[in-house]
């Protein structure tokens, strides 16, 4: 029994560290996918920088929570010398999803404007 124990106090803070890296691993990449894909909603030939933090906030909504959909910036930029725009995320994410002390996570979607032909 004491050997079960022992292990124990090894193997369960290790796979717990190992569920945070993963959550945070998920809630990043799709972070940044929302941001991309918000940057390049955005800088469609009829859309503006309010259309791109709306779909940004949308796709966070309905991948992860809206929780992390607080604080999303969305703006004219310039992208490699062009016109453009740039969609920021900000979250924090808390310990194991449950509470506690977070993360903090900044994800930055970039995208060149549609020129009217």
């Amino acid at each position: 029994m004491v050997d079960f124990v022992l292990v124990l106090v090894v193997l369960v803070p290790l796979f717990l560290g190992i569920l945070q890296v993963a959550l945070v691993l998920l809630v990043r990449n799709t972070l940044a996918s929302a941001a991309s894909e918000g940057a390049r909603y955005a800088a469609s030939l009829d859309r503006g920088p309010a259309d791109g933090a709306a779909r940004t906030r949308s796709q966070i909504d309905g991948a992860v929570s809206g929780r992390f959909a607080q604080d999303i910036d969305a703006h004219s930029a310039m992208v490699d010398g062009a016109p453009g725009v740039e969609v920021t995320v900000r979250a924090v994410i808390p310990a194991l999803g449950i509470g506690g002390p977070g993360i903090e996570v900044v994800v930055t979607g970039h995208a060149i404007e549609e020129q009217p032909p």
